[in-house]
């Protein structure tokens, strides 16, 4: 429908024999990749484990990791491979033995997973990971560096990537994590490589360039070295019958203040589906018009069909921070229950410019807030008076608080004027984040974990030597410190993340199950619980990231939460059928495959600290565990 022009570099490389490498038919018993399946369901056939014995589950054994709190291993042909810090592990799946580790030297770790490539005629299975800038293959089998992929098995990215490439036949599909405050910058383009060689094959610009389509979305040259709008996420996902590629984007830099990008600014904060031989876009959709707020779509979508008034409809679903669901017929990309463009409110920082409109899914609903009054303050009833007393003095300590709904701009203090707040939700971190979706293809259930966490702040003058005139500011700090919660520190000053409760009143966070033939709820329930808190008050939800996984077994696991625990429910009605608690939070996507003796286990990292949610703490305690039934 719509292209954007590409970089192919090497015409000789594009031969049809280029593509002829398939993985073959997947193992019911594996987790070869990230969401498992190209299309990004993480959905697995096995059923041992299932509803009527999960709650027999036990621990069968863990492996220490340092660190790796992010990452979900994988399990291909009886082999479990996970990074763990500066190192890649092979272990047994069925034991944790490690059977070989690789140590990553010369800067940089892999803590957000690995990719695993079958090998051809002429190259052995590779294990393929990214840190920073590098991209390296492993002989799948001897975990040695294979000098066949690029340059004695190192690829040079220039642009860093921190998650596992997406594999297809013999592709490799790339993000880039950039800045998202300076101006200029790194671009944050999706890139193609050669998984036999480590060539590169094309580049789709994130901000397209003179003569692309969507380049008319940035006035008076904003395009011009404009870093952000990347793939910073986990993986893409691949209609493999339709051969389509679908990359998402974050929100272009500078973060809260777009006066020098005045326009829509595609392709940021948008999903785009390319052609994965070429590069070339077939249609994208953009769910926030010039981002002032954060709201990256980071998670890949899942791809799914459902039967909608007698008709199979080839649906994805997209989440992200912004707290709403997009269910999109990935075909064309045109909303399947309808978008509105409702008006939103204007921001009044001197030289910005405010999008009159924002898409509106239609259906399904918002999955929390999208707005707060004063009446959403907690109170001592709902947790302590600590708990309440410091949030009342947050909001004296602000200047007061202000919100006008969805999309609520960042207020301006103008120098003189009366100090006031913006708190807008969701806040920065979401919403929906990295950890994405789970979809049921039978059920036509997409499960999704939300979290209910603000921003507080406001939009002031910087000094005039600023690279960005206007900025977010808090009485908490920089822009990205700017939580509306209790922020609590220790003895020492350190932060104590997961006792720094928000400061509106629960739920903190949610887990839900969209029926994608409807775009209703099939279920919401409140995930994670305060343990802080007395009887009767401890079902708050629970901030985190992470996601979910869903079996064939009628069962939905999922960690995510701060409350050091992990869990698992029926994927139909929402019941909480098994939970244990953990030495540390599983801040992860878990995974679930059947070992060699025939049983199913199911996998989770998990870590004292990270992620932006616990303790910053670089000496953490972290580990994987795996289940299993007795």
């Amino acid at each position: 429908m719509l292209i954007l022009s590409r970089i192919a570099l090497g015409a000789g490389l594009l031969l049809p024999a280029l593509f002829a490498q398939s993985a073959g038919p997947q193992a019911a018993g594996d987790w070869p990749m990230y969401n498992r399946d190209l299309a990004g369901t993480r959905y697995s056939p096995l059923t041992q484990i299932n509803t009527k014995n999960v709650a027999r589950l036990k621990l069968a054994w863990s492996y220490k990791l340092s660190p790796a709190s992010e990452a979900t291993p994988i399990v291909v042909n009886g082999v479990m491979y996970v990074p763990a810090g500066n190192r890649i592990v092979a272990l047994e799946p069925e034991s944790g033995k490690e059977i070989w580790s690789y140590p990553i030297m010369g800067g940089g770790n892999a803590r957000r997973g690995v990719a695993y490539w079958p090998g051809d005629a002429d190259n052995p299975p590779r294990v393929i990971f990214t840190a920073g800038r590098r991209m390296i293959a492993l002989n799948a089998k001897t975990g040695k560096v294979d000098p066949g992929f690029g340059k004695e098995g190192e690829v040079d990215l220039a642009i860093p990537y921190n998650s596992a490439p997406t594999v297809y036949k013999n592709l490799l599909f790339v993000g880039a994590n950039v800045g998202e405050i300076q101006v200029p910058g790194q671009p944050g383009d999706t890139r193609a490589y050669d998984a036999r060689t480590g060539a590169k094959l094309w580049v789709f610009h994130s901000v397209p360039q003179p003569g692309e389509t969507g380049h008319e979305s940035w006035e008076s040259d904003g395009w011009k070295d404009r870093t952000g709008v990347n793939n910073w996420g986990f993986s893409m996902t691949m209609d493999t019958q339709r051969n389509t590629l679908y990359t998402t984007y974050g929100s272009p830099a500078s973060d809260f203040y777009g006066f020098d990008r005045k326009g829509n600014d595609l392709f940021g904060n948008s999903v785009v589906a390319l052609d994965p031989d070429t590069g070339k876009m077939k249609w994208y959709f953009q769910a926030v018009h010039h981002d002032l707020w954060d709201f990256d779509l980071p998670p890949a979508p899942g791809l799914i069909d459902v039967t909608i008034k007698g008709k199979k409809v080839p649906i994805l679903a997209q989440t992200g921070k912004v707290g709403y669901m997009y269910i999109l017929n990935r075909e064309t990309g045109k909303p399947v229950f309808g978008v509105e463009e409702k008006p939103v409110p204007q921001s009044k920082v001197p030289g910005e410019w405010t999008s009159a409109t924002q898409p509106i899914p239609v259906k399904p609903p918002p999955f929390g807030r999208m707005s707060f009054t004063m009446d959403d303050l907690v109170t001592a009833a709902d947790t302590t008076e600590e708990h309440a007393r410091a949030c009342r003095d947050l909001v004296e300590q602000s200047g007061g608080v202000m919100n006008e709904g969805p999309f609520t701009p960042w207020v301006y203090r103008a120098p003189g004027a009366p100090p006031v707040s913006s708190v807008i939700f969701p806040g920065a971190i979401g919403g929906a984040n990295w950890g994405g979706t789970a979809s049921d293809p039978k059920l036509g259930y997409v499960y999704v974990f939300t979290n209910e966490y603000g921003s507080i702040g406001w939009i002031q003058k910087e000094k005039e030597d600023s690279q960005v005139p206007y900025q977010q500011a808090s009485i908490l700090g920089s822009p990205f410190n700017s939580k509306f919660w209790w922020r609590r520190l220790d003895a020492n000053g350190r932060l104590m993340g997961a006792s720094s409760w928000p400061c509106q009143k629960p739920p903190w966070g949610r887990l839900t199950a969209v029926n994608a033939a409807t775009g209703e709820f099939a279920w919401q329930i409140r995930l994670g619980v305060t343990d802080e808190l007395p009887e009767g008050k401890r079902n708050t939800g629970r901030i985190g990231f992470g996601g979910p996984i869903v079996t064939a077994g009628g069962l939905v696991f999922i960690g995510a939460t701060n409350d050091k625990r992990f869990r698992a429910f029926d994927s139909r009605t929402g019941k909480l059928l098994w939970e244990t608690k953990l030495d540390y939070s599983a801040i992860a996507v878990p995974m679930t495959y059947r070992g060699k003796d025939g049983k199913q286990y199911v996998a989770i990292t998990a870590a004292d600290g990270g992620a932006g949610v616990t303790d910053p703490n670089p000496n953490r305690n972290e580990s994987l565990v795996a289940f299993a039934l007795p």
